[in-house]
């Protein structure tokens, strides 16, 4: 795979050989869906990054952006953890495979492992904030306004959302039915609250007036 201008932008998918494994890797292991959608972050990401002036890696960028959701895969399905840390440690080992510093792991690590976790990322590394960046424009569409109409269209021109709205929440309520205690306290809860019968949130306060402490 080369680098491709696709953009008014110009945002390129980085030519480097981690970038082009990467790809590799998650359009053999996950659905159309989820490659779509994380090219998509990737773009949407790089593109907020530039309008806000933020100087960033766009190849840890885009990793972090390719595996944000490979832990809603079927492998990491009965892992007990977050689906959003069982993306991050996969992240974490194809960084590692492929001879990336520590400190280069440990932001694409807490880039996905954040990504869910709204009002904290956008205050660390450039590549944390613009992953979740990136996942809440193609998902909420917050910002939505902020990327000129052009690039926009030139990016879902390149992935297509066909259904995206419907499709991504199966995903996610696929991704987690099986562990719903990880959804304690976040976002995912309402997902599950939505499409899974029976389903009972967690209470924070229930938590804490039931804990074993007499007072």
């Amino acid at each position: 795979m080369t680098s491709v201008r696709v953009l008014a932008g110009d945002v390129v998918v980085p030519d480097t050989k981690v970038a082009r494994e990467a790809t590799e890797l998650i359009r053999d292991t996950t659905s159309e869906l989820i490659y779509h959608h994380s090219r998509r972050v990737y773009f949407f990401g790089a593109l907020q990054g530039r309008s806000r002036g933020l100087s960033f890696d766009p190849e840890l960028l885009y990793v972090g952006a390719m595996f944000h959701d490979v832990g809603l895969g079927e492998g990491a399905r009965h892992s007990g953890r977050r689906f959003e840390v069982d993306g991050a440690d996969e992240a974490k080992r194809f960084l590692r495979g492929h001879g990336v510093p520590e400190d280069s792991v440990r932001r694409v690590w807490t880039a996905i492992a954040l990504h869910t976790t709204p009002g904290i990322p956008e205050f660390m590394e450039p590549e944390v904030a613009l992953v979740t960046a990136g996942v809440e424009y193609d998902v909420l569409g917050l910002g939505y306004d902020d990327i000129p109409e052009a690039d926009r269209a030139a990016v879902v021109a390149l992935h297509p959302r066909p259904d995206f709205k419907r499709r991504i929440l199966d995903a996610f309520t696929e991704g987690i039915r099986p562990k719903p205690e990880t959804t304690f306290g976040n976002v995912k809860a309402d997902v599950l609250e939505a499409y899974v019968p029976g389903f009972e949130r967690g209470d924070f306060v229930r938590t804490i007036l039931d804990s074993p402490w007499a007072e």
